[in-house]
């Protein structure tokens, strides 16, 4: 089969074609997938897409007329794809469910512990030869409440890494899990409690129309002041404006960030010759500030999670081509 893979970088296309074992001729496009770049799935069978892509209903018309019959997700997030197009086009699509919840669950604490302990300001001024430690005092995890939104793969680990600290955990999700409740002491609360109790927020929670912007302005007011929230689970979940503001304030007292509201389209893309002031204002005056810590959407970026989504990703292309049942089919509603 002819597989047009969008969006692929050079982290992932040996991956990539080791999980293809052969099997399939793979057109590697280091662009999105737009309306600039959707010809060049022309003669392909399949697409592979990743979180950048547009596969929005007009495109997916496009490459339903070019011959496309399948679109592989290269992550867990498949919010890009108009799903009730692609049905209606009878484009068939499967993401990858799960890589590595480890990957982004480690990540996560990474951003904790480097805005707690003053990581980036202490390697800023230690550059520069400045070893005073007057503005590097950070706080201890152990003993601190810790509220995790989403409690699906990724928050479970999160849960056990955090419980290994010596954390107090408090989860919020639509479906409860009794084993973290047995294993690590979790307490399920709702969304207003754990606003109220936790002293560091940590997000693995999907975007769907019901949780874009879930943390707004309001929901931001209920914190505790000077809460620490760590958002690894999709951008637009925070009100990214709203944040800024809570961060000027000194309502929201750290910020961590490895996805990003307006990430499509910079993210993923060497911007170095483009000021970011210029670019996006708003990124520039978050990332300007000492008390925030942005990193680009990596945390999947481990040698076993992208093993797992290449190999996951032809798993699914081929149980289609071989018309065996796609357990990780995506369908709307």
């Amino acid at each position: 089969m002819q597989i047009t893979v969008f969006s692929a970088h050079a982290f992932e296309q040996p991956y990539l074609l080791e999980a293809a074992q052969g099997q399939h001729a793979l057109h590697f496009v280091t662009d999105a997938l737009g309306p600039a770049t959707v010809e060049q799935a022309q003669g392909s069978t399949a697409v592979a897409l990743f979180t950048s892509d547009d596969a929005s209903g007009p495109i997916l018309e496009r490459l339903q007329a070019l011959g496309v019959r399948y679109v592989a997700v290269r992550a867990v997030g498949h919010d890009q794809v108009d799903l009730a197009a692609a049905t209606r086009l009878g484009l068939r699509v499967a993401n990858v469910p799960e890589y590595s919840p480890y990957a982004v669950a480690e990540h996560a604490l990474a951003l904790m512990l480097g805005l707690n302990r003053q990581l980036c300001r202490a390697h800023a001024q230690l550059q520069r030869g400045d070893f005073r430690l007057d503005n590097l005092v950070g706080f201890d995890l152990h003993g601190k409440t810790v509220g995790i939104l989403g409690c699906g793969r990724i928050g479970a680990v999160m849960a056990s890494i955090l419980h290994g600290f010596g954390c107090h955990l408090l989860g919020a999700d639509v479906v409860e899990n009794p084993e973290l409740c047995q294993r690590f002491g979790l307490a399920y609360v709702t969304r207003e409690e754990l606003y109220a109790q936790a002293d560091i927020i940590t997000v693995h929670a999907p975007l769907t129309p019901q949780t874009h912007h879930l943390l707004d302005a309001a929901a931001l007011a209920q914190m505790k002041p000077g809460v620490m929230l760590i958002n690894t689970g999709r951008g637009g979940v925070l009100d990214t404006k709203a944040a800024l503001e809570a961060l000027k304030t000194g309502q929201l007292g750290y910020l961590g960030l490895d996805v990003y509201e307006f990430e499509k389209g910079l993210f993923f893309n060497d911007r170095s010759q483009q000021p970011l002031p210029q670019t996006d204002p708003l990124l520039a005056e978050l990332v300007s500030l000492p008390n925030v810590l942005v990193t680009g959407h990596q945390a999947f970026l481990t040698h076993e999670a992208l093993t797992n989504i290449a190999a996951t990703t032809f798993l699914n292309i081929n149980c289609w081509e071989q018309k065996q049942t796609c357990v990780n089919e995506l369908r709307p509603g």
